[in-house]
C-alpha cells in the first residue's frame, strides 16, 4: 500500500512539475533573435546656444548685475559657448528600404539623429544617420528614413484590437542608455487615455525605462502590436505601469506620414462633451451615451446643419458611445468624405450629411467676427435652482469681457449647497439655453422649467459658457 502511495504521489509530482513547465512556456529567445535585428537605437543631438551676460540671474538693472557679470569674466566664458545635448531613445524598422517608426518626443528639436542597429553574434555595430519623413505630437509619433546599402530587417505591424488582457508580450529597445535589452510582461489593461485626444494605450507589465521610448511592443507571433511611450511611475523607474500607443492608431498615422508628410485628421467642427443620466433623463433620451453637441462654429457640421443641443449617436454608420470614441472615428475618416451623422433632436432622430473638412487646417485657422446683437431687455435679478440670475447688460457684458453678440442670463452668485455649486456653476457664468431653446429674459427660463415639468421632467438641461467654452448641466427641477 505505502508503495502504491509513493507511485501515486511521485506520478503527481511530475504531473505538477509538467503542468509548471507548460505555464512557463518555451524559451522566448528564438522569437528575440527574430526580431531583434529590425530593433534599432536612436542617438540624437540638439545645439543649444550659450547665454551671454548675468540672464536668468538677476534682474535685468540689479545692482548684483555688474557683480555677476565680474564673476563670469573670471570663472571664463565657456558657459556662453554653444553646447550640444544628446539624448537617446528606441525605434524599429518597417521596411527594408529604411522606414523607421519611433516616439516624436525622442527626435524633436534635434539637428542629428543617429540610427544604431542590432549588431548580432559577432557583428559589427552600424550606425546610419536619419532624416526625418514626419511627425505628429498628438501621437507622439515619428517617421524617420535611413538610406542603407542593401535591404534591412524589419517587423511588421499587428492588429492591436484582438491582444486580450492576459497575452503575453515583448518589449525592446535600449533602456537607460544600457543597450539593447528585451523585457516579458502580458497586457495589463486596453484603451487607457491619458492626455490626448487620440489616445489609445496599451498598458503592460512588460520593464519600460528611460531609453525605451519609440521602442516596439510585440505579440508572440512577432507583431508590433504597440509604441513603447510612457511609464507611471512615482521615482522615474520601472514599476510595472508602462504604456504603448496601439498599432491600429499607429498604422493609420504613420501611412499619411509616409504618403504626405503630415497628418491629414477628419473635422467635423463641433464642441461636444458627454451626456450624463441626468442629462439623458433631461432631452428624454431612453439611457446615457452618445456625444452633445454644446456649440457649433463655423465648419462642416454648420454648413451641414447640426446645431448645439443635438446629440451625435451614430458616425458613418459607427455608434458613438461617448465623446472620446466620436474623436477617434472623425480624425480616422478620410478628409472631404460625405458621411451620415445620426442625432436625438426634439425628442426624435434626424440624418444628416456631413463633408468633413481637415482638422490641421481648422486649427491653423482663425475666428471671424460677427455683427453686435441688440441689448437684450432689463429685469430684476431673480433666484432660480439655486442660482442668482441677471439679464445680460452692457455692464456686464463689459464686466465679464463677452463678445458683442454674446446673449443669455448671467449667474451673479451661487449657493454654496445647491446642486448647482456642486455641478460646477460660479459666478460670470453666462446661460444662453434651457430645455434646448435660447434664453434672452428670465422669463423665457421660467417658461422653459414650467414645459419640463409639463412634459414630465424631473431636471432641465442648461446650456452654460464660460470664457467662451460652452457645456451643458443638469439641474434638478424639484417639486
Amino acid at each position: 500500500m505505502r508503495l502504491m502511495w509513493l507511485a501515486i504521489a511521485g506520478m503527481v509530482l511530475v504531473l505538477a512539475q509538467t503542468v509548471a513547465a507548460q505555464a512557463r512556456g518555451e524559451s522566448l529567445a528564438p522569437l528575440a533573435e527574430k526580431i531583434s535585428p529590425a530593433v534599432v537605437n536612436i542617438t540624437t543631438s540638439t545645439l543649444i546656444e550659450g547665454q551671454s551676460g548675468p540672464q536668468g540671474i538677476v534682474p535685468e538693472g540689479s545692482p548684483f548685475e555688474d557683480f555677476f557679470r565680474e564673476f563670469q569674466d573670471r570663472e571664463g566664458d565657456d558657459d556662453n559657448r554653444p553646447r550640444r545635448s544628446n539624448a537617446l531613445g528606441s525605434g524599429f524598422v518597417i521596411s527594408e528600404d529604411g522606414f523607421i517608426v519611433t516616439n516624436n518626443h525622442v527626435i524633436a528639436e534635434a539637428d542629428e539623429i543617429l540610427v544604431e542597429f542590432f549588431p548580432g553574434d559577432g557583428q559589427p555595430k552600424k550606425e546610419l544617420p536619419a532624416k526625418v519623413i514626419g511627425t505628429d505630437e498628438k501621437t507622439d509619433i515619428a517617421l524617420l528614413k535611413v538610406e542603407a546599402s542593401g535591404p534591412l530587417q524589419y517587423v511588421q505591424f499587428g492588429d492591436s484590437d484582438v491582444a486580450r488582457v492576459g497575452d503575453w508580450v515583448i518589449a525592446m529597445g535600449n533602456p537607460l542608455g544600457q543597450g539593447f535589452s528585451v523585457s516579458a510582461g502580458i497586457v495589463s489593461a486596453r484603451n487607457r487615455a491619458l492626455s490626448g485626444s487620440y489616445d489609445d494605450y496599451i498598458q503592460t507589465d512588460a520593464a519600460i525605462n528611460r531609453g525605451n521610448s519609440g521602442g516596439p511592443l510585440f505579440n508572440m507571433d512577432g507583431e508590433v502590436i504597440g509604441v513603447n511611450t510612457a511609464i507611471l511611475s512615482p521615482n522615474g523607474g520601472s514599476i510595472g505601469i508602462g504604456f504603448s500607443m496601439a498599432s491600429n492608431v499607429v498604422i493609420k498615422v504613420v501611412d499619411q506620414l509616409r504618403e504626405f508628410g503630415e497628418t491629414r485628421r477628419g473635422w467635423l467642427g463641433v464642441r461636444i462633451q458627454d451626456v450624463t443620466e441626468d442629462m439623458a433623463e433631461a432631452m428624454g433620451l431612453e439611457k446615457p451615451g452618445g456625444a452633445l453637441i454644446s456649440d457649433v462654429p463655423d465648419g462642416p457640421a454648420k454648413e451641414a446643419g447640426l446645431l448645439a443641443g443635438d446629440v451625435i449617436l451614430s458616425f458613418d454608420g459607427v455608434e458613438v458611445e461617448d465623446t472620446r470614441g466620436l474623436v477617434r472615428q472623425v480624425g480616422e475618416t478620410t478628409v472631404g468624405k460625405s458621411v451620415r451623422v445620426v442625432v436625438h433632436r426634439d425628442g426624435g432622430t434626424q440624418t444628416v450629411l456631413v463633408t468633413l473638412g481637415r482638422r490641421e487646417d481648422a486649427e491653423r485657422s482663425g475666428g471671424s467676427e460677427e455683427e453686435p446683437a441688440e441689448e437684450a431687455p432689463v429685469e430684476e435679478d431673480a433666484d432660480i435652482l439655486g442660482l442668482t440670475i441677471s439679464p445680460l447688460t452692457e455692464t456686464l457684458r463689459t464686466d465679464l469681457e463677452l463678445d458683442a453678440d454674446a446673449e443669455g442670463l448671467v449667474v451673479t452668485n451661487v449657493d454654496e449647497a445647491s446642486e448647482a455649486y456642486a455641478k460646477g456653476l460660479r459666478a460670470g457664468d453666462l446661460i444662453t439655453e434651457a430645455g434646448q431653446q435660447k434664453v434672452a429674459s428670465i422669463q423665457d427660463l421660467e417658461t422653459r422649467m414650467d414645459e419640463a415639468r409639463e412634459a414630465g421632467r424631473k431636471s432641465l438641461l442648461l446650456l452654460v459658457r464660460r470664457g467662451g467654452d460652452p457645456r451643458f448641466v443638469a439641474l434638478s427641477l424639484g417639486e
